[in-house]
């Protein structure tokens, strides 16, 4: 892929986040990790691109249930 379309790949991806994060500030917080699940994908894409970034995102809100204890869980 070619550095400016991975660029705007990325940016789509950070907005697309960001933009949850803000349509849903007003409810409690749910996820059991730190950083939230969205800050963490958020994060991932930031570092790894937006497929990479947006599959470790899909793994970690696949590990985010109640019967996981949570926890500190920074990306790798």
């Amino acid at each position: 892929m070619s550095a400016v379309r991975e660029k705007w790949s990325v940016r789509l991806g950070v907005f697309l986040i960001r933009m949850y994060q803000k349509a849903t500030a007003w409810m409690p917080p749910s996820c059991r990790y730190t950083p939230s699940c969205s800050q963490y994908t958020l994060e991932a894409i930031q570092k790894y691109g937006l497929l990479k970034g947006s599959w470790l995102g899909f793994r970690r809100i696949l590990r985010c249930h109640p019967f996981r204890p949570g926890g500190h869980d920074p990306v790798p």
